[in-house]
């Protein structure tokens, strides 16, 4: 396993992660979350990504479950969760959603709980808060460093502009401000961490816990000859997702993506994460595999990356015809 920094802190995290969304609870059991955790943890990863929304707040509970039986010890792993929508669904009231202070406190102590540990290692805001003053949340996750709850903090889908001002805001006051960013990262998704966030980088910097390498599994190729029953796109309530993804043209490029993974003599998974840890902003990919087989597939990765020669880079890019356009300056 490779380690970096997660940004300008001292923090290091595997180059490869594990996460919860979708699978825990909704596909996969206790006993199966316990065999996958402890396949990732003997490879070498290190960080274990959740959050509060996630099967409302059933996903924290199994993997604080897995955690307690595992018996790791504590300063060996690093366990997130990320706040913003809460976990009551339909019956969340005012101050149980947003990143208002009272909800940031709150949603953090309740976190804890869930994942039966003493602390957070990184508390993510989930999402912007526009209806919230970014210095009102810089102060709460201030607050909860001071405390000992959290080590670290950081965002989820915030634009450069609003991690800039938080960083502002924690520069005026003296605070301590977001170290990461956990945006959406593959070979489709690439104008944040490719283009929006390169000032970031080169000014107060920033680390990147990215999320879906696979295109929530369309970039894995199982979906090329249709959606297997097991599959997030068969859940129920997740149409969403398969109506985003599943597209002809999506389809028609995975399939080229699939072809130069068989001449390199590599699966389309690995080949797809590959392409994402080979890029330096990339602190680490969250892996979100709900089999053994999988997760062992996507662990060879690892092994990919030394094959992505500046050719292979070009042919991928042109498959794609998505490569952002950065400015001549």
């Amino acid at each position: 396993m490779e380690y970096r920094r997660l940004g300008k802190s001292g923090l290091q995290v595997g180059v490869l992660s594990f996460g919860s969304w979708v699978s825990f609870s909704k596909q996969i059991n206790d006993k199966v979350a316990d065999e996958l955790m402890g396949i990732a943890f003997d490879n070498g990863i290190n960080f274990f990504d959740n959050a509060e929304i996630y099967s409302l707040g059933e996903s924290e509970k199994m993997m604080g479950r897995v955690i307690k039986k595992k018996k790791w010890d504590r300063s060996s792993f690093l366990v997130s969760s990320k706040v913003f929508w809460g976990w009551r669904g339909k019956e969340n009231k005012p101050n149980q959603t947003g990143l208002n202070r009272k909800h940031v406190i709150e949603a953090c102590n309740e976190a804890l709980v869930r994942l039966q540990v003493d602390y957070l290692d990184i508390y993510l805001c989930h999402r912007p808060d526009k209806q919230v003053p970014i210095s009102e949340t810089v102060f709460a996750m201030n607050t909860l460093i001071q405390q000992g709850k959290i080590l670290y903090w950081g965002t989820s889908e915030w634009s450069g502009v609003e991690i800039m001002e938080a960083h502002r805001v924690a520069a005026e006051f003296k605070l301590i401000g977001p170290i990461t960013e956990q945006p959406q990262y593959n070979m489709f998704e690439r104008e944040k961490i490719e283009k929006e966030y390169l000032d970031v980088y080169r000014t107060v910097g920033l680390g990147t816990t990215i999320w879906s390498p696979l295109a929530s599994g369309l970039l894995s190729g199982k979906y090329n000859d249709g959606i297997p029953k097991t599959s997030r796109f068969a859940l129920e309530g997740f149409d969403w997702l398969k109506d985003r993804w599943m597209l002809d043209d999506n389809m028609k490029k995975v399939k080229k993506i699939s072809e130069l993974a068989n001449k390199l003599g590599v699966s389309t998974a690995a080949l797809s994460i590959a392409w994402c840890i080979k890029n330096p902003n990339v602190s680490t990919a969250i892996l979100g595999a709900t089999k053994k087989q999988q997760l062992l597939e996507n662990l060879k990765s690892l092994e990919v990356v030394p094959m992505l020669s500046a050719e292979i880079m070009e042919k991928i890019d042109g498959i794609m015809k998505n490569k952002p356009k950065l400015p001549d300056y």
